[in-house]
């Protein structure tokens, strides 16, 4: 019986990768703080406040895309709902730093302002854990994963897949959303929460403050790309493709596909949860409209437009819709949507694989011709012989080891 040798495994990243990662860790931690804090106002090198905020926001973007490609991308499932796990850990981290106000507020009470608005007397039993930075931490983690488990269990466990999937995880996010617009569920109703002054007694306004939360964001997003990278280039990331290609042969081959969606479920919606606890602190708001189906949808376009299965591919997609998208909506207002959706459905039809399949496919074309001599050599031996070029890998060698 023949032994099967299994594919070895390769590095994480090649040398052009790591020095690509590395490239962008030095500009995270070190040239962006260098060029706003000590790079004067008037200078063109300088990377003002607005830009900060914006690329820092960007880049929580970038790791719910990147969470998008996990299910979409490699296992083959559309999430229209991941804004909901994004927004969740966003209200986690808003109730620590609602609590962080102290009596700086208006009303000048331990309570929030629109808890003592509403004529609250205390705070309901979903606060109590809110004051703890620690706790705020586990929390930002445990409550998308524990939706996200209950859901995912029900739904994978039922073979529930394809549009119909993608249709009601939407409509858990519609029912979030109505839910946390109302006041009596201690969110602070359409207004959510906003007025933060400080995160672990520190002020959250200072450029000191900005710089680090951008630079924590940087940080995060390297690590679940690498966390990412790693995933799929395991067993566990080669079921995983199985089963998106052909989860039917998946299950024929001893493999409960179960597990293994709910886990991957599971993570990309902690991702999106981290993404929102660090968005709101930079951005300065948290409310239910981050659960509207739009942002939910948008997750999908940037995954989409960068190339899906990629890893890569989402993150430059986040940077180029919203990129394009901030311009666009100072430029021009009124089309930023039709632009949104002129996109979608050109990436569809003629990007079916995003940004980047276009250029590695253009990286093929380029490489093609260094064989146009091996093939007209085989053409010419083919004719020589008499036989076609493709038989001619059939006909036994000499001794010299050259075609007979």
């Amino acid at each position: 019986m023949s032994k099967v040798v299994l594919p070895t495994k390769g590095p994480l990243l090649s040398g052009k990768g790591w020095t690509a990662f590395f490239v962008a860790l030095i500009v995270v931690c070190a040239v962006a703080p260098v060029l706003n804090m000590w790079v004067p106002a008037d200078s063109p090198l300088h990377m003002s406040d607005y830009a900060v905020a914006l690329v820092g926001k960007i880049m929580c973007y970038a790791i719910c895309a990147l969470a998008m490609d996990l299910i979409w991308g490699y296992t083959g499932i559309l999430s229209l709902g991941h804004g909901l796990f994004f927004a969740l850990g966003g209200y986690m981290m808003g109730m620590y730093l609602m609590r962080q106000i102290g009596r700086d507020g208006n009303y000048k009470s331990d309570l929030p302002d629109f808890m003592v608005f509403l004529d609250w007397k205390e705070l309901p039993w979903h606060w109590t854990f809110s004051g703890s930075f620690g706790m705020t931490l586990l929390l930002i983690v445990a409550v998308p994963g524990l939706i996200a488990f209950v859901f995912g269990f029900f739904a994978f466990r039922s073979r529930i897949k394809g549009v119909y999937f993608s249709i009601i995880t939407q409509a858990m996010t519609f029912a979030a959303m109505l839910l946390f617009f109302r006041n009596e569920t201690g969110f602070g109703g359409n207004n959510g929460f906003t007025d933060f002054k400080r995160i672990l007694n520190i002020p959250i306004a200072t450029q000191e403050m900005r710089m680090t939360l951008f630079a924590l964001t940087g940080l995060t997003l390297l690590g679940f790309f690498l966390f990412a990278k790693w995933l799929i280039g395991s067993k566990f990331g080669r079921v995983l493709q199985a089963i998106r290609d052909a989860e039917t042969r998946v299950m024929f081959s001893g493999y409960n596909p179960l597990p293994y969606k709910l886990t991957i479920w599971v993570i990309s919606a902690v991702m999106c949860g981290v993404a929102g606890a660090l968005y709101v602190p930079q951005v300065g708001i948290i409310n239910p409209g981050e659960m509207s189906a739009a942002n939910s949808i948008e997750i999908a376009v940037w995954a989409a437009v960068g190339g899906r299965a990629t890893l890569i591919g989402p993150i430059l997609g986040a940077f180029i819709v919203n990129g394009a998208k901030s311009w666009l909506t100072v430029a021009y207002p009124e089309y930023w949507l039709y632009f949104l959706g002129a996109l979608f459905i050109a990436v569809t039809l003629f990007l079916p694989n995003g940004i980047v399949g276009l250029v590695k496919k253009w990286l093929s074309k380029e490489k093609m011709p260094a064989a146009e001599p091996v093939q007209e050599a085989r053409r010419a031996i083919a004719a020589e012989k008499g036989v076609e070029p493709e038989a001619l890998v059939s006909l036994p060698m000499d001794a010299k080891g050259a075609r007979a």
